[in-house]
């Protein structure tokens, strides 16, 4: 049976596009506190829309992963391939977060076969980190992905099927993985740029305050927005960090690494929501936050559209990567 040359290029960072229309949705959902009715249909379309792109994308892996099982094999074990393979269960993750009920079997054993998954690869990933031969070119904000948006994101799953304390420890646990990682991502950013291949990732520097905010937001409602906001002021630092080597990654032609922005941007404007809903704040300070986060990660999707359309979505040939430890 011919197999498609492509099927073996498939880049996992793909499932990066489930991760931010799923986020933006929830970001969405959110504004129904303000009484926008209309509000909760525009981030269930967002839902709907990554439901489906998520579906055919896990067609496709799984297909990948039958077909070509040597290639799932070196990725798993390369530190940027493998961290970007957790893409896969988060996005899960976030299908759960946004169409799970507590008290559901179905519910809960999918969220334990997905932290099962994701578990298996920050584990792998964490084993990397503490290897002393780990070279510097390996050190990239996609570290991050496992370990820590695994804990916090399994942290609002859990919240959300009606385990707050099974919660608070994922959230504990990407905490200690984000101080573990923090000091030396920020340290090879400013030491120099990336390749070029792996700039576009930048974005994921991005996620780990305002989605760790979010989670800290999701699992205690109570807590008043002045506490929240600190989350968005920690925040600041990696955003200076990022802004700072604009001009090292702000001329590259688009690629699917951009979608790196997506998550941490919808988190924010999700944080931002409950900020403003929580402190009295005028809404239409909520509304120019989603507004925003909106128009970047159309102008993500729509530029992905054009990569398809143009046949240049799944590249010619494997991307160059971080170097193996």
């Amino acid at each position: 049976m011919h197999i498609p040359s492509w099927l073996l290029r498939f880049p996992v960072g793909l499932f990066a596009i489930p991760v931010g229309l799923l986020a933006l949705g929830g970001a969405w959902r959110r504004a129904t506190q303000f009484g926008w009715a209309w509000a909760r249909d525009v981030g269930d379309l967002l839902a709907w829309s990554a439901l489906a792109v998520l579906a055919v994308l896990l067609l496709i892996y799984l297909a990948k992963c039958l077909r070509h099982p040597q290639t799932i094999a070196a990725e798993f074990t390369h530190p940027l391939a493998g961290s970007l393979m957790a893409l896969v269960p988060l996005s899960i993750l976030l299908c759960i977060i946004y169409f799970g009920t507590p008290g559901h079997a179905g519910w809960l054993l999918l969220l334990l076969a997905t932290l099962a998954m994701q578990g298996v690869i920050a584990i792998r990933i964490v084993a990397i980190i503490t290897n002393a031969s780990l070279p510097a070119g390996a050190v990239t904000p996609a570290l991050y992905v496992p370990p820590v948006a695994g804990g916090y994101v399994g942290g609002m799953a859990l919240q959300v099927l009606g385990y707050p304390g099974w919660a608070a420890l994922l959230l504990g646990m990407g905490l200690v993985s984000w101080a573990l990682l923090e000091i030396r991502v920020l340290n090879r950013l400013f030491e120099g740029a990336m390749p070029e291949a792996l700039r576009p990732t930048i974005g994921l520097e991005l996620a780990p305050a305002t989605v760790g905010t979010l989670t800290v937001a999701t699992l205690w409602p109570q807590l008043p927005g002045e506490l929240l906001i600190i989350g968005l002021g920690i925040a600041a630092g990696p955003l200076v960090a990022v802004m700072a080597r604009y001009k090292w990654w702000g001329h590259l032609p688009f690629a699917i690494g951009f979608w790196s922005f997506s998550f941490p941007v919808a988190a924010f404007a999700a944080v931002l929501i409950e900020v403003v809903y929580r402190g009295a704040w005028p809404p239409a300070v909520a509304a120019v936050g989603l507004a925003l986060a909106s128009v970047v990660i159309a102008f993500l999707a729509l530029s992905t559209l054009r990569l398809l359309a143009q046949g240049r979505l799944i590249p010619t040939a494997p991307a160059p990567t971080a170097p193996r430890p």
